[in-house]
């Protein structure tokens, strides 16, 4: 591939994301790998350090301090450019970008918590202004998506403000994004108007490889040089690596669990979803899924994270005979109910294990295997009454290193948007919202660990693991860099 497609001079690199582009606008973000290109394209106040340790550092900020509780002051660098002859950076575009994820009731607007508004103080500084104190301001929303800068200029003469979709209209960042083939590839080359600091490479080619395995394959064929790899691969290749490559094993921040749509009307009873909820063995799922490479789930939050949980309310293993209790007290038999997935191995093998327990008490179930794009609209309520028809799901988040991130998805509001189960309660809103204001690490985790029992208890959720992150690099092609849990944080790579 590499061979036939590329063919351009300079230093090269060559990446897999497990994704394609679905949007590059910030306020539409679905998926991680978006935000990694987006990184490279556009300027945000802050960002992530590269490293083991989770921290942020100033990126279009030269100065930026929080003044009291409720108000963060920054000033940004001068000489920031948009591309296109769209002028400069300046705080009216952070302002436009901050309050425009609100007012488009962008799906990820949560990550901004209790903001408010931006007040401009002049061209390069502003105040960030929330309506109560947001603990996780600084390692959620500033560095991440909806932290990224758009320009007013450009993004207003694209459908008055509206999602621009796969077309950014300004870039800002070290890289532009210089084509696109879906499915095919993203192809990023250095920003000419771009007057920070130059970035390691001359070219950056995502490649989008939904599947691990494919991509192990994409990588030993040197069309990539940088890739995840399957959890039930890491064993083998640690003993025996392919030659200069380098692998390395992050601290995931992801979490993937079973989802039950609790409004299906075959669902709506708890004791069916409890019965699913016993039946499912979790470390059966692990080996077979896994190759036994990653442990059993205690909740949605990870080791590291304030608000860890020790264990489930659920054991682990399950129990077959509390799951049969549980249809009869139901009085139900004969149930058939479908799983849906993304097609990737890992959730076929988990839908296939599920199948086969479920089988033991009576369960028929039916394995929907679905490509990226549909697949993330299927809870959807924007996109159409699909999700009425939702039963079973598995689903896996990316979460960042606060406790808000992982909560905060499953209130009510966020119903027919990430809350698939149609998970509502009114304790769970409450501490969702007490918890953005508490500085205590040990009264957030009593907190956060109450509203993990919350969803449990519900039975529309099943926890399965929070993953690690192993990911292998050619050392005679780069030094890479990432973020703590393995992300890539491609305009720190610099070539060797």
């Amino acid at each position: 591939m590499s061979q036939v497609i590329w063919a351009a001079e300079g230093k090269v690199l060559k990446v897999r994301s497990n994704g394609d582009l679905i949007t590059l606008d910030p306020a539409f973000v679905g998926q991680a790998a978006e935000v990694d290109l987006m990184n490279c394209i556009y300027s945000k106040l802050t960002r992530y350090k590269p490293g083991s340790e989770w921290g942020w550092e100033l990126e279009a900020a030269e100065k930026i301090e929080q003044i009291d509780p409720t108000h963060i002051r920054f000033r940004l660098k001068k000489g920031i450019k948009f591309s296109g002859g769209h002028g400069e950076l300046t705080a009216k575009d952070v302002k436009f970008s901050f309050e425009r994820v609100i007012k488009l009731n962008s799906p990820i607007k949560p990550h901004w918590g209790s903001f408010d508004r931006v007040e401009l103080e002049d061209d390069y500084t502003g105040v960030i202004v929330f309506n109560a104190p947001f603990a996780a301001v600084w390692l959620v929303p500033l560095p991440y998506a909806v932290g990224q800068i758009i320009s007013e200029d450009a993004v207003m003469k694209t459908k008055d403000g509206g999602n621009f979709g796969v077309k950014p209209p300004a870039f800002s960042g070290p890289y532009v994004l210089a084509d696109w083939k879906p499915n095919q590839y993203a192809l990023l080359t250095r920003n000419p108007d771009w007057s920070g600091p130059k970035p390691g490479f001359d070219e950056i080619r995502i490649l989008p490889i939904d599947d691990v395995k494919a991509a192990e394959r994409a990588y030993q064929a040197g069309d990539v040089d940088f890739t995840v790899i399957g959890l039930d691969s890491l064993a083998g290749l640690k003993s025996n690596p392919p030659a200069n490559t380098e692998i390395a094993e992050r601290a995931s921040t992801r979490y993937a669990w079973i989802g039950i749509n609790m409004d299906h009307p075959k669902l709506k009873d708890i004791n069916v979803r409890k019965a699913i909820q016993w039946a499912i063995n979790v470390p059966q799922i692990l080996d077979a899924a896994y190759a036994g490479q990653s442990t059993a789930a205690t909740g949605i939050i990870p080791p590291g994270v304030v608000g860890h949980r020790a264990k489930t309310l659920v054991p682990p293993e399950g129990d077959l005979a509390r799951a049969k209790e549980f249809l009869e007290k139901a009085g139900v038999s004969d149930l058939t109910f479908s799983i849906d997935c993304g097609n990737e191995s890992v959730n076929s093998t988990i839908a296939q294990t599920v199948q086969a327990q479920l089988s033991q008490i009576g369960i028929s179930v039916e394995v929907n295997l679905r490509d990226s794009g549909t697949f993330w609209s299927l809870g959807m309520e924007s996109e159409g009454d699909r999700w009425k028809d939702l039963q079973l799901f598995i689903m896996t988040f990316s979460g960042l290193p606060d406790p808000y991130d992982y909560v905060t998805w499953f209130v009510q509001d966020q119903v027919g948007v990430w809350n698939w189960q149609r998970f509502r309660s009114e304790r769970f809103d409450e501490l969702n919202a007490k918890g953005l204001s508490i500085s205590d690490p040990n009264e957030r985790t009593k907190l956060y660990q109450e509203m993990q029992d919350l969803m449990e208890e519900s039975g529309a959720f099943r926890f399965l693991t929070n993953e690690t992150t192993p990911v292998m690099y050619r050392t005679a092609q780069m030094q890479a860099a990432m973020r703590p849990d393995g992300t890539p944080l491609y305009i720190d790579f610099q070539p060797v």
